[in-house]
């Protein structure tokens, strides 16, 4: 049956007002940006991965082994480079110091562990937990780990570390002690306020038995590094959101106020701290409902990271995906296909 110009006109139009509804229902896909790949600098040594090899090489010479374990895109391991090691004082200390080992962490070369054991530089990572990039391990000269760095943090901080490791200073105290002999004293600033806190008395024991997940915000004063967490990122709707699923508490790492932990030991601020190796402010440390302890942040990050890890906890992800980098890819995926821009940088 022929039909009609009008017809025909009409059905065009009704095609085209279709296509358009369906546009309409599909959100357009969200941008991707703040990955930035990075350039290891000529001074890194070239390696076969054969540890206990490379560990006695550097001891021979002088120095120790640093294994830094990285991946295409992170943002902030291009800052480590760029803007750590590009600092002539760092630069000096690492070259005179330390022979570096680059390491990809979804790299598929073999590892040989000290102790003979082989690996892909995949299940390496895997087995060493490696949850952020770029995580920095300190070995000394029998092999064992003098320090490891998860996640980048600033020049000053880096430059602390890099002086206990240098110095040996862990064969005299633990790096927590050694961060606290370097700590500036100052008893005039306070800490950060935010709505998000609760007040004490800090019962986390109660707190696990009412079945709430648990972020311990474990800071100190005079922290530059705490002001940009508490007005960059928790300030950004992204990780408010995710923070009103916790009970969240903040303590000073160097002070004496008293808390319950959430398995029931009385204790203080400090001596928690310690206990649980605390030695960055500001560290996040995260709990499930459960009582178990699932992930911390102990570096520098950005909103989407720290978003992120609270999210990897309070949505339960962590049950199923014990990979933080897998999770956290697939949920810029996720927001992508929602419409959603995701700034790793921002």
């Amino acid at each position: 049956m022929r039909r009609s110009p009008t017809a025909r006109l009409l059905l065009l139009g009704g095609a085209l007002l279709a296509t358009v509804a369906i546009q309409a229902a599909e959100p357009q896909r969200g941008t991707f940006s703040g990955a930035a790949e990075t350039v290891y600098p000529a001074w890194f040594k070239a390696s076969f991965l054969d540890f206990e090899e490379d560990i006695a090489t550097a001891a021979a010479a002088g120095r120790r082994y640093l294994l830094f374990v990285h991946q295409a895109g992170c943002p902030y391991c291009n800052r480590m480079v760029e803007v750590n090691l590009a600092q002539k004082d760092i630069e000096e200390t690492m070259r005179k110091h330390l022979d570096v080992i680059e390491l990809n962490m979804w790299g598929d070369r073999e590892v040989v562990t000290v102790d003979g054991q082989s690996f892909t530089e995949k299940n390496f990572a895997r087995a060493l937990n490696v949850q952020f990039t770029p995580t920095l391990i300190f070995f000394d000269e029998q092999g064992k780990v003098a320090l490891r760095l998860n996640g980048y943090i600033p020049p000053a901080e880096f430059r602390v570390a890099l002086d206990y490791v240098t110095q040996h200073k862990e064969m005299e105290l633990s790096y927590r002690d050694y961060v606290a002999q370097r700590a500036p004293v100052t008893a005039a600033k306070r800490l950060n306020s935010a709505p998000f806190l609760a007040a004490p008395p800090y019962d986390l024991a109660a707190v696990h038995t009412a079945g709430k997940p648990l972020a311990v915000f474990f800071e100190q004063t005079d922290c530059p590094n705490c002001d940009t967490l508490h007005h960059d990122v928790l300030g950004a709707a992204l990780t408010r959101d995710e923070l009103a699923a916790f009970h969240a508490i903040q303590l000073d790492m160097w002070s004496d106020p008293p808390a319950v932990t959430p398995d029931g030991q009385a204790t203080t601020a400090r001596d928690w701290a310690r206990e649980l190796s605390i030695a960055y402010a500001p560290t996040i440390v995260l709990w499930a409902a459960d009582g178990r302890e699932v992930i911390r942040s102990e570096a520098w990050f950005k909103t989407f990271h720290t978003a992120s890890i609270l999210a990897y906890v309070s949505d339960g992800s962590y049950r199923d995906q014990p990979s933080f980098q897998r999770y956290i890819s697939e949920r810029a995926e996720k927001f992508q296909e929602q419409g959603v821009d995701v700034d790793l940088w921002r």
